[in-house]
């Protein structure tokens, strides 16, 4: 019975442990994290405001798209040391970046204004966990996964562009968003450990580790929107089957 006692003992100290694993993350490295996280949700913020901003003036589309990899890239190539600037872009591409997701919104309004609450919340907690876990885990034990998410991402390319020259079928769009869902997930656990990795060897880039992060939030929430349209538009027809 000691024994048992002793071992149930460990286990459960082994796996506090294990949730409070922060002691290979330096302090400087969980002071760099704490900027990149509350820049994210800064941008977060602004890609909401460029969300609104579509649904009142109707200006997403083709040329916010192009705004936001704009300024992505104009945030890229601005020198570190120019911080104030390249918060700025950073800001100015999320809100290009909502106004291009403003249309899916503006659709999901119209049909169920619920589910982007939903996809929000959702998102939120895929980010969490998944980003969490990374964090938690001993330092580059998830790296490897980087091969195999960027070989999804590629798979997903060339599905696209097969599907725009030949035409798809609905279940080939079905696989692309629930692999896309996947890859972007792994890319959220990847790219936090690769946060961790650079900052520890000494990158303290908040604004464009905030920018990866941000890409892929967006990512996956625009997936799980339109998985949750997809499934609210099948139960309607089935309901109006029933009815008829």
């Amino acid at each position: 019975m000691d024994a048992f006692t002793s071992f149930y003992d460990s286990r459960r100290r082994w796996n506090y442990d294990t949730l409070k694993n922060f002691r290979q993350i330096s302090p400087v490295v969980q002071n760099h994290l704490k900027k990149v996280y509350f820049t994210l949700c800064f941008a977060v913020v602004a890609a909401a405001a460029g969300a609104y901003l579509h649904v009142l003036c109707n200006i997403g589309g083709f040329l916010t798209s192009v705004a936001c990899v704009g300024s992505s890239i104009w945030l890229l190539s601005t020198p570190p040391y120019e911080e104030q600037k390249r918060i700025t872009l950073l800001m100015a591409g999320s809100l290009f970046q909502g106004a291009s997701i403003g249309p899916l919104i503006d659709l999901a309004i119209h049909i169920d204004p619920s589910l982007i609450f939903s996809a929000f919340v959702g998102t939120s907690l895929a980010f969490a966990c998944f980003s969490g876990a990374a964090l938690v885990a001993r330092r580059r034990e998830y790296l490897y996964l980087g091969g195999l998410v960027s070989s999804g991402l590629s798979i997903l390319l060339w599905l696209h562009f097969a599907s725009s020259i030949f035409g798809g079928s609905t279940a080939l769009f079905k696989f692309e968003l629930y692999f896309g869902l996947l890859v972007f997930v792994g890319y959220i656990v990847v790219d936090t450990q690769q946060i961790v990795e650079k900052a520890h060897f000494g990158d303290l880039d908040y604004v464009k580790h905030a920018l990866t992060l941000f890409t892929d939030l967006a990512a996956i929430f625009v997936r799980i929107l339109v998985i949750m349209l997809k499934n609210s538009s099948a139960r309607n027809e089935k309901k109006k089957k029933r009815k008829n």
